[in-house]
């Protein structure tokens, strides 16, 4: 694939210290990276917080990327790190990602629909809310980010069994929670 081997291209250029080329993989992941850590803490300065941390991360350890896996997996995996690490760092509560569940609004719904459409995002967003990190963070790289169960498995240090576990027990809960909310 051209955009692996340009990334190639570009990690062995920062290992011999190109500053243009540490600008470039910023530039080129900076959203995507963004994008998780916001999904992921659902505040928009704690993800530039995690942004900027994944990036430090990024640029201190470029030297042990091996090339086993492709950058964007080893980034991924350096960006569930930083959201975690933050987590308990702060050790507080992070409201997690609702788009992923927001329901898509049927054109020329009326008024009434588009409120319980926001009254079932916001039960939905209560739920994921309540997840544990590992869970949630599942829920953020598929469903915010399209990765596969492979993809996810690769980031997050675990098998693609366990993102599938991992996926199914959030459904369930899900499940389980909404119905209590029915007719």
């Amino acid at each position: 694939m051209v955009l692996e081997e340009t990334d190639k291209q570009l990690v062995e250029s920062c290992k011999c210290g190109e500053q243009a080329a540490f600008r470039e993989l910023f530039e080129r992941y900076k959203d995507k990276v963004y994008s998780i850590a916001l999904r992921y803490s659902g505040d928009a300065g704690t993800a530039e917080d995690i942004a900027q941390d994944t990036f430090l991360k990024l640029f201190s350890a470029i030297e042990g990327f091996r090339g086993e896996s492709s950058f964007e997996s080893w980034l991924y995996r350096l960006v569930v790190n930083s959201c975690f690490d933050h987590k308990r760092r702060t050790r507080r509560f992070l409201p997690a990602v609702a788009a992923a569940f927001d329901l898509i609004r049927a054109p020329g719904a009326s008024a009434l629909d588009e409120a319980m459409r926001l009254e079932a995002s916001e039960r939905v967003r209560k739920v994921v809310d309540a997840l544990p990190p590992e869970q949630r963070m599942v829920v953020v790289l598929r469903y915010t980010q399209g990765l596969s169960y492979e993809e996810i498995g690769e980031a997050m240090g675990c098998s693609p069994g366990t993102v599938a576990s991992r996926l199914n027990r959030v459904h369930k809960l899900l499940g389980r929670r909404l119905a209590r909310h029915r007719g």
